[in-house]
């Protein structure tokens, strides 16, 4: 197993472990494996069956591996995940962002989400938004509140269906990167 505390090298780039503080222990933040597909479905699709979120199939989880990260707790049970996609040269998008329901509230999502920006940030990229129904979560770690318009067609396109759908629409949040 790789060092918990520092870099390593995998498939072909350096990946860092962050290392953060639960309420009753310690979380990893790493890269996600094969072998998490699965649990990252069982958390996504906790709130995608409350519409709280895009429901993911374990065939899109593993299609997007190399884009999520998850949150391991140190017994090695993934409790979180999120995955960053890049649209352009200047912009990426965080995307299924979920936490146990059990650790809510421990950090874990903050967490991921500042893996996901210090990787934007590695990797250049000045911009990474989100949609979201938790607006004031992401206007506390730095996001604000944009229109959708101003994202690339793509996005708002999607989202338009999703509306159109009969489910209500989330809120497009962004945040520059010095």
């Amino acid at each position: 197993m790789p060092n918990r505390f520092g870099w390593f090298f995998r498939s072909h780039r350096w990946v860092v472990f962050w290392r953060a503080i639960l309420h009753n222990g310690d979380m990893v933040i790493r890269p996600a494996h094969v072998d998490d597909a699965t649990r990252i479905c069982e958390i996504v699709n906790h709130y995608a069956e409350r519409s709280l979120m895009l429901h993911r199939s374990l065939e899109s989880v593993y299609a997007g591996l190399r884009e999520f990260f998850v949150a391991e707790d140190d017994a090695g049970l993934v409790i979180g995940c999120v995955a960053m996609e890049i649209y352009w040269r200047d912009l990426a998008e965080i995307r299924s962002l979920a936490v146990a329901p059990e650790i809510q509230r421990s950090g874990a999502g903050k967490a991921l989400i500042g893996a996901c920006l210090d990787d934007a940030k590695r990797l250049g990229v000045t911009r990474v938004f989100a949609m979201t129904y938790e607006n004031d979560y992401f206007r506390k770690l730095g996001f604000s509140e944009v229109a959708l318009d101003s994202l690339p067609e793509k996005i708002w396109r999607e989202c338009l269906e999703w509306y159109n759908q009969g489910h209500r629409h989330e809120t497009a949040m962004i945040v520059t990167l010095p």
